[in-house]
């Protein structure tokens, strides 16, 4: 398996530093506010390389933080007159929310900063002690200059960051490049007791401490939005390896940006969105589908129509899953046939192309293709005469794929009344064998108003809501 490393420029083949355990650690959501789309993006990616990677057997570690103290929590909680850990525990909720949503599955450990100031201070208090951080007034800043590596994985050097960034004047810094470690409270701020004053952390020592406390000095996979490659990702490797002595991540992985109606997205734009307010037009499993049919680190354009045709292309999955769910339910006869056996063992080439393409720097874009290819195998080959066992194969391969990159294949009964459509298929039946044919029409076209389809076969009526 190779994955693409931000710190190498190049794909490399992923070993870990430890046989069968991979230790991850992905950057989570300031929790302000309901998580937007961009912030999806890695939600869902680097969830799906967790999943294939236990696919492959490995034993995921996966941390994912909230950063629960900031100055857009601090204002927000000041404009509705509450604390600042209201804001953050209705917002964390709803993250949880959203991501249950989207089928991402719970990180093993998911920190908060503000459970995590002791081991905060006691990292910044070793930087100060090995002269890699200074006080000054009661804030603590992080020395660049001390560290002669700064800047690999941005691949700038000091001169060319210190150009390119707007850098406020600040007194206190020895150099402009210098970043915060932790900062004096402000009046009506919340703080905590340290040895330089009453305050808070900087926003990037936060992730070096959890990352240390959970994973250990060395990560195999550190992965992000590739916004965070500079200055967040950059400042953390200064922290960690600065404090720890060691290399802090083997592989780098950031994703692309989202763009909407190819704009960059803003709420000046009049295009910002968050999950929850997409979630109200189109289902979770849409929006999963949607950021997985691009490659990770491709940037993506959101629209209307792009997304309504990712529910199109989803609903074909799952239209071909039910197919095949009801013809094993109810088929004729049992065991394979001879024909079929023979069909079976060229499903292989599906699967073995979508593993080839998951091994390609999880190239999910390629390997939904192969379970298109998969679709239309089944579409062709199976029939009122397939075997219950032939179609229930199918049907577990496919799916087997589907649950590798999360995507929810089953019709959830929020979406449709079961015991209804039940209901109203058996009316039709009965007004069948009364030759009420008028009747029977009637509920039909009462189903299709409801968005569902039904099929009437040598097997019995099937039904399917219509994508």
């Amino acid at each position: 398996m190779k994955l693409y490393n931000t710190m190498k420029r190049q794909k490399e083949e992923f070993v870990p530093i430890e046989d069968g355990k991979v230790k991850m650690y992905v950057c989570g959501p300031t929790v302000y506010d309901y998580i937007h789309i961009g912030n999806a993006r890695p939600y869902v990616v680097f969830d799906t390389l967790r999943r294939y990677l236990e696919f492959r057997g490995y034993d995921v570690n996966y941390v994912q933080n909230f950063t629960d103290i900031d100055d857009k929590i601090i204002r927000k909680a000041n404009e509705e007159g509450v604390t600042f850990d209201v804001i953050a525990d209705r917002y964390i909720k709803e993250a949880l929310k959203d991501a249950e949503g989207l089928n991402v599955k719970k990180p093993t450990v998911a920190p908060r900063v503000t459970e995590e100031i002791d081991g905060i201070i006691s990292m910044i208090s070793y930087l100060i002690e090995k002269g890699y951080a200074y006080e000054k007034n009661g804030s603590v800043y992080f020395d660049t200059e001390n560290d002669e590596d700064y800047g690999k994985l941005s691949k700038r050097d000091l001169d060319q960051l210190e150009s390119g960034v707007r850098i406020d004047v600040d007194e206190e810094k020895k150099s402009p490049m210098d970043f915060i470690l932790w900062k004096p409270k402000k009046e009506g701020e919340p703080y905590w007791d340290s040895p330089w004053s009453k305050g808070r952390p900087g926003w990037h020592i936060e992730c070096s401490v959890m990352a240390k406390k959970y994973l250990g000095d060395t990560l195999d996979i550190h992965a992000g939005g590739e916004d965070l490659i500079f200055p967040h990702h950059e400042n953390e490797i200064a922290q960690s390896e600065a404090a720890n002595g060691k290399d802090f991540v083997r592989y780098w992985l950031h994703n692309g940006f989202i763009k909407v109606d190819n704009k960059k997205m803003s709420k000046s734009e009049g295009n910002f969105f968050t999950l929850r307010e997409i979630s109200e037009q189109f289902p979770y499993d849409v929006v999963r589908f949607y950021l997985l049919s691009s490659h990770y680190r491709s940037p993506i354009n959101f629209s209307r129509e792009l997304m309504l045709s990712a529910e199109s292309s989803l609903g074909r999955i799952k239209t071909c899953l039910s197919n095949l769910k009801f013809a094993f339910e109810n088929a004729r006869t049992k065991e394979l046939t001879e024909e079929e056996n023979t069909l079976l063992k060229e499903c292989e080439e599906f699967k073995k192309s979508f593993i080839e393409s998951m091994d390609d720097d999880l190239n999910t874009a390629d390997a939904i293709a192969s379970i298109f290819d998969f679709v239309r195998f089944a579409n062709t080959n199976i029939n009122e005469n397939s075997s219950a066992e032939f179609s229930q194969k199918i049907y577990e391969k496919i799916k087997e794929l589907c649950d590798i990159l999360g995507i929810e294949t089953e019709v959830k009964s929020e979406e449709v009344d079961t015991e209804k459509i039940e209901q109203l298929i058996a009316e039709r039946s009965e007004a069948k064998k009364a030759k009420d044919f008028a009747r029977a029409d009637a509920i039909r076209n009462e189903l299709l108003d409801m968005g569902i389809v039904i099929e009437d076969t040598r097997q019995g009526v099937r039904w399917y809501k219509e994508s």
